[in-house]
């Protein structure tokens, strides 16, 4: 049985909604942390609803916030409770993506997945195993999980933006260019980089404004 995830919400500034951003948060973090983007990309993106679920289990690392699934070297948890944990995530996540594009009267090609950290590495694993593409995935400071399995697993290949700071002491800057490595070996066509300079395990404002062009354009508003 999944879980169902619990999601803030900003609603479209022009009332009408034609297409959706899901932002999945970090390890320790929670849907507020990156719902506040809403603010900045909304007035670029009229007709968009936002939506930021907390992840399904409370954090060991960071008691105030959630995770998607434990981190052994941070929690002290096994590597085999980590990818448990990340399958019990995975079957969340899809029953919530599922959901808002039924509740929201939505198709997969009107709907924007932004992660960040682990959110980053839960979007790069569910959206290629799903049946129809999502419009695209901004995927900022995190890392393919499974590489090697991606070939055979994969059902569909949705346009990824990779984004990672090349300061970052959390997740290391390398694993942008692995993951573009290992989409683009997958048979991937759109897949696009961007380097935020100076920037450690965050989010810079010329990293925003990429993915905001990269949101316009496959949401229709370019």
């Amino acid at each position: 049985m999944t879980r169902a995830l619990t999601a803030g919400r900003r609603e479209p500034l022009s009332s009408e909604t034609r297409s959706a951003v899901i932002f999945l948060h970090g390890y320790g973090a929670n849907g507020a942390d990156l719902l506040g983007l809403a603010d900045p990309l909304g007035e670029h993106l009229p007709d968009t609803l936002f939506l930021s679920p907390d992840a399904p289990e409370d954090c060991a690392g960071s008691p105030m916030g959630f995770q998607w699934f434990p981190i052994p070297w941070i929690d002290g948890s096994s590597e085999e409770e980590s990818m448990e944990g990340m399958a019990r995530a995975v079957a969340d996540l899809d029953a919530f993506l599922d959901g808002v594009m039924v509740d929201e009267d939505l198709l997969p090609e009107q709907v924007m997945v932004f992660g960040f950290s682990q959110g980053t590495m839960m979007a790069l694993h569910v959206l290629p195993r799903r049946e129809d593409p999502v419009a695209g995935i901004c995927a900022f400071s995190g890392r393919l999980v499974q590489p090697e399995v991606l070939q055979d697993e994969l059902l569909c290949r949705p346009p990824v933006l990779l984004v990672h700071g090349d300061s970052d002491d959390v997740v290391p800057p390398e694993s942008l260019p692995q993951a573009a490595e290992a989409l683009q070996g997958a048979g991937w066509k759109e897949v696009y980089a961007h380097v935020m300079k100076g920037t450690g395990h965050g989010i810079a404002m010329d990293g925003l404004e990429v993915a905001l062009a990269f949101m316009r354009q496959r949401l229709g508003y370019a």
